[in-house]
């Protein structure tokens, strides 16, 4: 069964959130055909330690203004090289540029399906 709306939607709102803070590489990804704990993952890379903080506090900040919900657990921010923020229906993973190459999640689960940032792409467009 794929993501839920609610899912979707949570996604979106953490990705443009990421995007105003300048994230690059940002992509959703449906994993709630394989995993039990989560529907979507969204994933974004920042250029320093700095940035990866800001990306990850304006994601919470805007997932708790729009949707009202708060990280039910937060890993990785004492280095913030990886940023893992679990908010139940979405997981969030910020990376500094170089880890994410590192350790591959896209590739990881490449075979699942996308969710379509629509908002993201028109602003890349232009």
């Amino acid at each position: 069964m794929p993501a839920t709306d609610t899912a979707k939607e949570l996604a979106r709102t953490a990705a443009q959130a990421a995007s105003d803070r300048l994230a690059t590489d940002i992509t959703a990804i449906d994993v709630a055909d394989n995993l039990v704990l989560t529907d979507a993952f969204v994933i974004a890379s920042a250029s320093n330690e700095r940035q990866v903080h800001a990306v990850v506090d304006n994601i919470e900040e805007q997932l708790l203004r729009r949707h009202q919900i708060k990280p039910i657990r937060r890993e990785g921010t004492g280095e913030n090289r990886w940023v893992l923020v679990d908010f139940g229906d979405i997981t969030v993973h910020v990376f500094h540029e170089d880890d994410r190459e590192y350790y591959g999640l896209d590739k990881l689960w490449g075979d699942c399906a996308t969710i379509e940032l629509p908002e993201l792409e028109s602003q890349n467009a232009q």
